[in-house]
């Protein structure tokens, strides 16, 4: 059965086949509805089987209340979308200390992509997860859930619903952000997962996006090197729970690593419109605030994530009763060579089944999972079937993993 920490292990999942099948649907409210047969859902406190009715005799606080029979879900389509305007490691040396081998060896980053220009979150969102739809082969309308994991949306309120609107999603699913950084798709995951096997949904499109270019410092070379923006998304759909394709997840957060990694508000030296005048009202109207630019602390973030990482996959292994050897892909958010190479290594798996393409983009936070894993798919190195280990890690401070199964 499904705990605080994980999903459903296989080795203890009974097969359901009910002979009765009631006609009922999970509205959008959460309740149950009678509108069409369901075999995932029974909604019945009274069950006549062969005749006999098995709660003839009992007194109505025996009876159950309509639960939700274990459904599985898989991931069927993914697309990703980077802006167009590439800087390298070239580029940034003319406006920092710093040249190609030094970012390169510390990093092993040699490109990223910055929005410019025409570009935006938004489209970069809507570009991808227009291509995880065609693969999917899901057309908008039936999209029942939009989750955008971003740190950086276009808007004060978020970005979701601006994405339903652009994609043509006709029935107004609903569509909400999800703010974790570079956890940020991994918690999607979890969370398309968790509306899935207990909502009744089953098309759920779940987009890492973020453009962290816009908080960045591009004359601290500790940080401007690190960083670009990007889009992945991957649509999750319900299945039977015979063809389970995430089994299982694992997922942490610590408040107190934020003064290693942050972008925090701050107040504008300016006043804004309004002015107190004297009055006894002191500090009211409050100054205009903005963000300020991430401050990360690259020893302390650097220790964090391969300590943390190993221990988490580890963990997700356990709870979904696979030993590391049954893992085809280890997939890490794309933050630092140096830490996808040292969780690898303490993992045990060999260079040549870590996915990376780091190089290319550097660290896009939300999106670099969902990126890296469309470009292994779309090149034929991820294939139907094949096990994936992913781990996202970064500010909050936050981490989480996930053992997945690609279609």
């Amino acid at each position: 059965m499904a705990n605080a920490s994980g999903f459903f292990n296989h080795p203890s999942i009974p097969t359901f086949r009910s002979r009765i099948h009631v006609p009922i649907r999970v509205s959008g409210s959460g309740f149950c509805v009678s509108n069409r047969v369901s075999k995932r859902v029974l909604c019945s406190s009274v069950s006549s089987i062969d005749g006999v009715d098995k709660h003839a005799s009992s007194s109505p606080s025996e009876y159950r209340r309509p639960r939700l029979v274990p459904s599985g879900c898989k991931l069927i389509g993914c697309g990703s979308a980077v802006p167009s305007l590439l800087i390298s490691n070239d580029d940034l040396a003319k406006i920092v200390d710093t040249n190609d081998e030094w970012i390169a060896t510390r990093t092993g980053i040699r490109n990223r992509r910055v929005v410019s220009g025409k570009d935006s979150l938004v489209g970069l969102a809507v570009e991808a997860a227009t291509k995880a739809l065609e693969m999917a082969e899901v057309v908008p309308e039936d999209i029942d859930l939009v989750l955008m994991c971003t740190s950086t949306p276009d808007d004060l309120f978020g970005a979701a619903p601006q994405i339903q609107k652009a994609l043509g999603c006709t029935k107004n699913p609903l569509a909400y952000d999800i703010t974790a950084a570079c956890s940020g798709f991994v918690l999607g995951l979890v969370s398309a997962a968790c509306h899935i096997r207990g909502g009744g949904f089953k098309n759920v499109l779940v987009i890492g996006a973020d453009s962290l270019s816009r908080f960045v410092d591009w004359t601290d070379r500790g940080t401007c090197i690190l960083f670009g923006d990007a889009a992945g998304a991957v649509v999750v759909q319900a299945c039977d729970i015979e063809d389970d394709g995430l089994f299982s997840f694992d997922v942490h957060s610590d408040g107190d690593g934020r003064r290693h990694l942050n972008a925090s508000v701050k107040e504008s030296q300016i006043n804004g419109a309004l002015s107190s005048n004297g009055s006894a009202l002191g500090d009211f109207p409050p100054k205009q605030s903005s963000y300020s630019c991430i401050q990360m602390n690259g020893k302390e973030v650097f220790r964090f994530a391969v300590k943390c990482v190993p221990q988490s996959i580890e963990s997700a292994l356990q709870k979904a009763g696979l030993p590391a050897s049954a893992i085809d892909w280890l997939l890490l958010h794309q933050a630092n060579q140096r830490i996808i190479d040292s969780v690898a290594t303490r993992l045990h798996f060999p260079p040549e089944r870590v996915i990376s393409n780091l190089a290319n983009y550097g660290n896009t936070s939300a999106a670099s999972i969902p990126l890296a894993l469309d470009e292994a798919v779309r090149s034929g190195k991820v294939k139907p079937g094949h096990t994936i280990a992913t781990s996202g890690f970064g500010a909050g401070l936050t981490w989480g993993s996930a053992i997945i199964r690609w279609r």
